[in-house]
């Protein structure tokens, strides 16, 4: 493997505290970070060398930007989806508020970019997932549910990957929190590291960095 230098990678959800470290961290190795978020304000200190406010969850708006994307940089080679978002219980305005930042966003720019990541010589596509969808609790049960569900969309793009024979892989990072000492330095870590570790490990994987800690 190459590693990451010179690829162009899309971090959504880049003005979180998680985005800015990975993308920090993905700018230090090399990479060309196109930095993704709803509001140009948590993009303004963003270490990328682009920055895209874009509606994720909006099909037509994501469509529209990655055309732009592509005209300019061809090869796109990596999709972080970094988009954050918590309320705890089950209440139903709760669940549509969730859904649409958890798994609505995954769904629409993974599929929008999922044939620039097969045709890349290495396409990396992860998510960050919660330790808690494997002891799920009622009181989080909108959120373990649709974190359950992301985690169940990556699994299904690992598939198709694994069926065509490409060089991608998606894979699941697994975390207790980002707020706890070093978590976020070892997601911005992993992240880094996708592109010197081959497809037949990481494709379909669900890697535990909080066991790490």
């Amino acid at each position: 493997m190459t590693g990451v230098a010179d690829r162009t990678v899309v971090v959504a959800g880049a003005g979180g505290v998680g985005g800015r470290a990975v993308c920090a961290a993905l700018t230090a190795a090399g990479a060309h970070v196109v930095a993704v978020g709803s509001r140009a304000e948590s993009l303004a200190a963003v270490d990328a060398a682009e920055t895209a406010v874009v509606d994720l969850a909006d099909p037509a708006a994501v469509s529209e930007w990655a055309a732009d994307l592509r005209a300019r940089r061809p090869n796109i080679d990596g999709l972080l989806h970094l988009v954050g978002g918590w309320r705890g219980g089950s209440a139903p305005d709760d669940f549509a508020w969730l859904e649409r930042r958890v798994l609505t966003t995954l769904r629409v720019v993974s599929r929008e970019l999922r044939d620039d990541l097969t045709a890349s010589s290495a396409g990396r596509l992860a998510i960050v997932s919660s330790a808690s969808v494997a002891q799920p609790k009622w009181g989080m049960a909108n959120y373990v549910t649709l974190k359950s569900a992301a985690e169940t969309w990556v699994q299904a793009l690992a598939s198709g990957w694994r069926t065509k024979g490409t060089p991608t892989a998606a894979v699941t990072f697994v975390v207790r929190a980002l707020d706890e000492p070093g978590a976020v330095d070892n997601l911005a870590a992993a992240c880094s590291a996708l592109w010197s570790v081959g497809h037949d490990e990481l494709n379909g994987a669900l890697v535990d960095l909080a066991q790490q800690i």
